[in-house]
């Protein structure tokens, strides 16, 4: 699961981006992705249209969408929840028991992400681009596709670690 805050912009593009690259290594029928937000202040709105242009321009299927607020009971159905932000990992911790470990920053996954240092994630945060230009929706996607592979292997041994 895929989480930032609304749900329709960052983390409905990376449960796009996850979801071409899981279908393309060959993991589709043994991975599920989705996404939620933190915030139920969008419920019910489908993907924001500038997050649908920077996608389609890069040649992914965007498909329905319809934003919906995470709920504590999903989360401990779920192996990974992948956050956007500090922000987000810190709440949705705070909804798992103490040393769950199920919470990952996103970017944790991109061989060029900074460094943690002193346990401050956010170095971490995707770029949130609402207030922002096409630009911005540009780089959100850049950070994305930059650290899907890496999620995509941890996935990959994921699944072979229960194969």
């Amino acid at each position: 699961m895929t989480v930032c805050t609304g749900n329709i912009c960052r983390s409905p593009m990376a449960e796009i981006v996850l979801r071409h690259r899981v279908e393309a290594a060959g993991l589709g029928d043994h991975v599920t992705l989705d996404s939620t937000g933190i915030s139920d202040e969008e419920h019910g709105r489908p993907v924001d249209r500038r997050a649908r242009t920077a996608l389609e321009a890069r040649g992914y299927h965007v498909g329905p969408h319809r934003a919906r607020r995470v709920r504590a009971d999903e989360l401990r159905d779920r192996d990974l929840v992948l956050a956007m932000t500090q922000h987000h990992a810190l709440v949705l911790r705070s909804m798992l028991p103490p040393g769950d470990e199920r919470v990952v920053m996103f970017r944790s996954f991109d061989p060029a992400a900074p460094a943690v240092v002193d346990g401050d994630e956010r170095v971490l945060d995707v770029a949130d681009p609402w207030y922002g230009g096409p630009e911005d929706f540009e780089t959100c996607l850049d950070e994305v596709e930059a650290a899907a592979d890496g999620i995509v292997a941890h996935l990959r041994a994921l699944h072979r670690t229960r194969a």
